[in-house]
């Protein structure tokens, strides 16, 4: 029997995980209204809060509003508001009376549920001791575990340490990622959990599997809808998955998966194609190890990776179209920059093309041609974090070399801080109290996204409809993959091959496709999932949220400001203290 024989204790969730469901009218964990062994076989609508997914079909609020066409004596028509397919991870450190752990996630919010049979993990980093431990003590002795990392070599002491953990764990099983290019990582952070109710879930996240990494640094995580058993069908000829469809995803992921090859990851491919995954509302963005030639990429016929992918996608996303006078900003937001080169060719010519294609849903649009940012923390930043500068040990861009220097030139103008309010901290004024202090052609007061002082280790790609208002997001990608080449893909080489080193995922959303609505807009939210409702008053369709990690409006780098790097000494103590004497580069 592998089955579990104790259902959920209700003590090992806090209520502050519990999230309300509008057609329940309470909130209640499913597990606790049935016995875990055998599994129902009638599956019930209500999930709990450890595998409920934040998106689109599972739970709306309503904010009251009246629209401009409101017939008087009739009811007043309430825009459907519905949550940030992203959650950010929650802060160990930040007190509760900080505000800045509401609907946030753990890591045992997510494999604490004792329904899960078989546990897939893919990553760049592992504890696994850490990741045994946020099982649910009843069933962590048979959760099937899957370690996947890229550390091939089998001297390697980080794989000597993953095999030999592994083997402490009979029920854990460690296998290494296929690795042919020398500077490839194996990057990727996914995780896809199976189920003792036929039920399966696919979580992509931004964290190493080290307890550091879900303690105080600013992470965040996306998980799909749990995914039922598709109905059993005499297989037909059938077109492409459409564009932004569930079949879409699924057809991506398994081609991802697939690249493992069918020794490793075989058995989950096998499991995984028997679930429908209609319900999901995200398109996969992922790299694998490859050279692919850009003349026959066709995302239509079979799945595509890197930039060449995120271009594709972009291109048939609708977008605002706010006309020539109306600028899009479009902000990138990373833990890590690797050697681009000294000439910005490849940040211009691949991610900044990528970010920005012509689209093919309207190609006669007007919209300006957007600003871009990179928001990166600087060494005050990182002092000031809640780990000090032991937070920056994963945050790395170097800065010694001519060709570094020459580098830094051409990306300072895209810098913007991660925190930014250094001012305030030296003055004691906040930039909303004093009109002098607003951010340039801002015009708009700081609205605080609650990270300031946990370090960026979240990755995530967003374009705002407006550089000026920045209250609208067209689209928004979270992904493990930094600026570097390896991971999203080279320039082109004189044979029209893009070479990709590095495993990477990440999903990109916009609010049609949350909504599943043709008219919808996306709004930033600050310190919860749900927009506010003044952010929403004027709106008479279905709004979505989107939960900011980083505080808007940005603050630029003046031209005294450096990016953070973990290869250079700091002596300048921290908030607790400490030196950093640098990595060696």
């Amino acid at each position: 029997m592998d089955r579990p024989a104790k259902r959920q204790r209700v003590a090992d969730f806090s209520q502050g995980d519990v999230v309300e469901s509008p057609t329940a009218g309470h909130a209640s964990l499913a597990s606790l209204h049935r016995a875990v062994t055998p599994p129902p076989k009638s599956r019930p609508r209500q999930l709990s809060p450890s595998t409920t997914p934040c998106t689109s079909d599972v739970e709306t609020a309503r904010v009251s509003g009246i629209s401009d066409g409101q017939k008087p004596g009739f009811p007043k028509r309430e825009p459907r508001i519905l949550r940030s397919p992203f959650q950010l991870t929650h802060i160990r450190d930040f007190p509760p009376s900080s505000g800045n752990n509401v609907d946030t996630i753990r890591l045992r919010d997510i494999l604490g549920d004792p329904m899960i049979r078989e546990c897939w993990q893919f990553n760049y980093c592992f504890d696994v001791d850490f990741v045994m431990s946020q099982f649910d003590e009843d069933v962590r002795d048979i959760v099937k575990v899957k370690i996947v990392h890229g550390s091939w070599k089998k001297d390697s002491p980080t794989r000597i340490a993953i095999d030999e953990a592994c083997a402490r764990y009979p029920n854990a099983e460690s296998m290494t990622a296929y690795m042919p290019e020398p500077f490839g990582t194996h990057h990727s952070k996914m995780m896809v959990l199976l189920r003792h109710d036929d039920l399966a879930q696919v979580v992509i996240h931004t964290a190493n599997m080290i307890p550091g990494d879900w303690a105080n640094m600013s992470q965040a995580v996306w998980r799909s809808p749990l995914l039922r058993l598709a109905p059993v069908t005499t297989p037909t000829m059938r077109e492409p998955p459409a564009f932004g469809s569930g079949e879409r995803f699924k057809r991506d992921l398994l081609a991802y998966l697939d690249f493992y090859g069918s020794k490793k990851t075989g058995p989950l491919v096998t499991q995984l194609k028997k679930h429908d995954f209609s319900s999901v509302r995200a398109t996969l963005i992922a790299s694998v190890p490859s050279r692919e030639k850009l003349c026959s990429a066709d995302s239509k016929k079979s799945t595509i990776w890197g930039w060449p992918a995120l271009k594709d996608t972009i291109r048939q996303i609708p977008l605002n179209d706010a006309g020539t006078d109306v600028e899009p900003h479009i902000v990138v937001q990373i833990s890590s920059i690797a050697t681009l080169g000294q000439t910005n060719k490849w940040l211009k010519d691949a991610l900044f093309s990528s970010l920005s294609p012509p689209p093919s849903l309207s190609p006669a649009t007007t919209s300006a041609r957007p600003k871009f940012s990179i928001v990166f923390p600087t060494p005050d930043e990182i002092r000031r974090s809640l780990n000090g500068y032991a937070s920056g040990g994963s945050i790395h861009i170097k800065l010694q070399s001519a060709a570094q220097q020459r580098q830094l030139q051409y990306l300072h103008p895209f810098f913007c801080h991660w925190a930014g309010d250094r001012d305030e901290i030296a003055t004691g004024i906040t930039r909303s109290t004093i009109p002098s202090m607003r951010v340039p052609g801002a015009g708009l007061d700081k609205k605080e996204a609650g990270r300031r002082r946990a370090a960026p280790h979240i990755k995530t790609y967003i374009r705002f409809s407006d550089k000026s208002r920045m209250d609208q997001i067209d689209w928004a990608m979270l992904t493990s993959a930094n600026l570097s080449t390896q991971a999203w893909g080279a320039v082109p080489n004189a044979n029209g091959e893009v070479r990709i080193c590095s495993w990477e995922i990440g999903v990109i959303v916009w609010p049609q496709l949350i909504s599943g609505n043709g008219e919808a807009e996306m709004i930033p939210c600050f310190k919860k999932d749900i927009p506010d409702p003044v952010s929403t008053s004027e709106v008479n369709f279905p709004a979505v949220g989107l939960r900011m990690p980083y505080d808007l409006p940005l603050t630029p780098y003046n031209t005294h400001d450096v990016p953070w790097s973990a290869t250079t000494v700091h002596l300048e103590p921290d908030w607790l203290g400490q030196t950093w004497q640098g990595y060696s580069s």
